[in-house]
């Protein structure tokens, strides 16, 4: 269920607050997309050795690395506000830990030997995708960010800003469930099968936009199935769940068509010369796979839990009727003389 926004005191800290919040976002978002496009290495590639000297190929990408930080302190930072604000109903705990987890998920995704790894074996990539698409974009819907800044902001932001976007008609297009489901189902074919997933294995800055294509389409597919956070559009139950359903045979489809493919589809990883590991195309046979079992797993988990917060929306539905029903028994037993 959508949490309650209580009521917000004015506070002259709030515009600041805003301010803050827009301008550590443009900041990253400007670092990020303002990175020269460098190749990629096609030399190559060392064997580390062992599987423990390859998990310790960690990397640091302070362009990647400092939108993740400015995430987490701008959450911590509007968090902490609603707490004081409101004592008797601060953000849950639950959902700040989920943000937290959405970007630990993020930060291992791009700076662990995942992210080293990703463009010399498909195979990682696959699993790096996976872990941003399935794992840290329902994480961090899970979190309610809107619903966060909804309550931080000053009665006059909230009316003048936030909530003309929110209401905005591009807003409600693409939030609309049916294009969010095409997007993330269509970005995903799209860039596995054209030469645009090529051409991000060989330039940083075209790297850098998949992620965000990957990530941001997502965030739109899990805003609302999730369903923490205020929509144009809001899905009962069981439609969620047919939303969830229909999503998982897309991605099999997807790992299967990748997994019995014939020869190579991205000449990149052709190319990286290295004497250790699967062939390119044993590695993209598992790659196919992981697609596919990981895929189909992470939606079962998915409509599990659907399933089971539409279960707990049930009962307290029908412990407010029968309480209700008590009431009104209790009125007219009274009434009788």
């Amino acid at each position: 269920m959508q949490p309650p926004i209580a009521d917000r005191p004015s506070s002259a800290a709030r515009p600041a607050w805003l301010v803050r919040l827009a301008i550590g976002s443009l900041a990253s978002a400007i670092i990020a997309l303002s990175l020269p496009a460098v190749a990629l290495a096609h030399g190559y590639v060392p064997d580390p050795g062992s599987l423990a000297g390859a998990l310790l190929q960690w990397r640091f990408d302070w362009y990647e690395v400092l939108p993740l930080v400015v995430a987490a302190v701008l959450f911590r930072m509007a968090e902490r506000r609603v707490a004081r604000d409101h004592p008797a109903n601060p953000h849950p705990r639950w959902r700040t830990w989920c943000w937290y987890g959405g970007l630990a998920v993020l930060y291992v995704a791009l700076q662990s030997p995942i992210g080293t790894y990703d463009t010399t074996f498909f195979s990682v990539h696959m699993v790096q995708h996976l872990l941003m698409a399935m794992v840290a974009a329902p994480l961090l819907a899970l979190a309610a960010p809107i619903t966060l800044l909804l309550r931080v902001s000053s009665p006059r932001v909230r009316q003048r800003v936030v909530l003309p976007v929110l209401h905005s008609w591009p807003l409600r297009i693409i939030s609309f469930p049916v294009v969010t489901w095409i997007l993330f189902a269509g970005v995903m074919w799209a860039t596995h099968f054209s030469s645009l997933y090529d051409a991000a294995l060989d330039s940083e800055l075209a790297h850098l936009a998949e992620h965000a294509l990957y990530l941001g389409t997502a965030l739109l597919f899990w805003w609302p199935a999730v369903g923490a956070d205020p929509s144009p559009w809001r899905m009962p139950h069981a439609l969620r769940i047919g939303y969830l359903f229909l999503g998982m045979p897309q991605s099999s489809f997807l790992g299967l068509a990748i997994l019995s493919a014939p020869h190579v589809l991205y000449p990149h990883y052709e190319t990286v010369v290295r004497d250790w590991g699967p062939s390119p195309l044993a590695d993209q046979q598992l790659a196919g796979g992981i697609m596919w079992a990981g895929g189909d797993l992470a939606f079962l988990i998915a409509l599990v839990l659907a399933v089971w917060v539409w279960m707990r929306a049930e009962e307290v539905e029908g412990r407010r009727v029968d309480a209700r029903l008590d009431r009104e028994r209790e009125q007219a037993a009274r009434r009788v003389p």
